[in-house]
């Protein structure tokens, strides 16, 4: 079995030497490389190819919110997982906005960060448990103020199974299969979807289907 290839991008040698330490601990991933800002991080993952990039926020040379952006544009078939020190929603949904895929604080425990590479690797939305509680604690509020919508809208069954896997981070080929629907009917879900719930793009859609609890997260 082929291990998962990760890059480790921070600017703090001790913090990239403990994750390290850490991740050479386990037989299904290998650290390939290790940078130390933005633009050598773009450049690493260009020459290496990672599989996944722990990428820090707060880096010079490029931040890693932009440095995450350019690799989703260029490299989109690598996955990104945030590492910071921020637990505040605004900087969850700027991470997601540039295109990460999961999203842990530097002070998680080890086998949360292990579980969180795994995760993206394969394609599924991680978000570390302390953020996930602000969301739910934010939709609980909302609820309370009378601000909810139990119907989702007037969404369908069929709509709120394409929601779903929209959010986890499928495709519409793959949604198509999964659900035995052409690509043109899942389309035509999606587009309802936005319309009925107001949204404009798939981290607002995302959003919804986090604080809904629409999504399973490690």
């Amino acid at each position: 079995m082929s291990k998962i290839r990760v890059l480790l991008a921070d600017d703090h040698t001790i913090v990239r030497a403990g994750i390290k330490a850490l991740l050479e601990k386990q037989s299904d991933i290998e650290v390939i490389g290790e940078t130390a800002d933005g633009r050598e991080t773009l450049r690493q993952v260009e020459f290496l190819q990672p599989d996944v990039v722990v990428m820090d926020i707060a880096m010079p040379n490029m931040n890693g919110l932009e440095a995450t952006a350019a690799i989703n544009k260029k490299f989109p078939q690598v996955k990104v997982l945030a590492l910071t020190m921020h637990e505040e929603e605004e900087y969850f949904f700027e991470v997601l906005r540039a295109g990460a895929q999961g999203y842990v604080l530097k002070d998680a425990a080890p086998a949360e960060l292990v579980s969180a590479i795994r995760s993206v690797n394969e394609g599924r939305p991680f978000l570390t448990p302390r953020v996930t509680r602000l969301l739910v604690d934010d939709y609980l509020k909302r609820v309370e103020s009378g601000d909810r919508s139990t119907a989702h809208n007037g969404l369908t069954e069929r709509e709120l199974e394409v929601l779903k896997l929209i959010a986890a981070g499928h495709t519409n080929q793959e949604i198509a299969e999964m659900l035995h629907l052409s690509i043109n009917t899942v389309q035509v879900h999606r587009s309802h979807i936005m319309d009925k719930l107001d949204l404009h793009n798939r981290t607002e859609l995302i959003k919804y289907a986090l604080r809904r609890g629409l999504i399973e997260l490690e």
